[in-house]
């Protein structure tokens, strides 16, 4: 019986059935290890552990890390994390980089500057900012069955206040966040502020970016 799991992703070049960029991960060290921060239930986690790298998946949910696979767990906040080791790779995903606040901002960057190792690679998703701002309720996606609608957005200057709804067959799930618009030239600034310094992005509406230690 072929998998069901099926998920979405952009940017150039093929994704797999899970969303997952090849390109991408074709950049990381092959056998190299990553430190994935934010992990949730290990969506990205089991992909990079299948494809033989040595994950160390971080979330602050145990009923998340529950679920995860094949790679070592560390139950804690991102802003807490001291591993006291440096990464090939660290990827911060799922656009936290949008937090609405710049001191938690820092310390997200901070963690990722902390562990990185001397020629390593830190991988950053945002909102694409171009986007941003026109943002409006409607339909946003179907992945392996659930549909995603956005119910409401307000937008508030560089702020925008989303609630989403997700709907199975047998339930549905509401989640309310706010997000603030992060344009390139912030971005560049939060990175050098932690010690990090912006490369190049990886795909053309710039939501990947790919920095390194100063």
């Amino acid at each position: 019986m072929g998998s069901a799991i099926r998920f979405t992703g952009t940017g150039p070049g093929a994704h797999t059935q899970d969303g997952c960029a090849v390109e991408l991960y074709r950049r990381l060290p092959a056998g190299g290890s990553i430190l994935e921060l934010g992990s949730g239930p290990g969506r990205v986690t089991h992909a990079l552990a299948a494809r033989g790298y040595a994950v160390t998946a971080v979330d602050n949910s145990a009923e998340m890390l529950a679920h995860v696979r094949g790679a070592e767990t560390v139950l804690t906040d991102i802003e807490d994390l001291d591993l006291g080791r440096g990464f090939d790779a660290v990827l911060l995903a799922s656009t936290l980089i949008n937090f609405p606040d710049k001191g938690t901002r820092a310390a997200l960057l901070a963690t990722c500057r902390r562990h990185v190792r001397p020629g390593g690679a830190v991988l950053i998703e945002r909102r694409n900012p171009a986007t941003f701002a026109t943002l409006q309720p409607g339909p946003a996606g179907e992945e392996a069955g659930i549909r995603h609608v956005i119910e409401s957005v307000r937008h508030e200057g560089r702020l925008s206040h989303i609630v989403l709804r997700s709907e199975a067959a047998d339930a549905a799930w509401t989640q309310s966040y706010t997000c603030e618009l992060i344009d390139d030239a912030q971005m560049t600034e939060e990175l050098a502020s932690a010690g990090l310094r912006l490369d190049r992005w990886l795909d053309p509406p710039r939501r990947w970016a790919l920095a390194e230690p100063t």
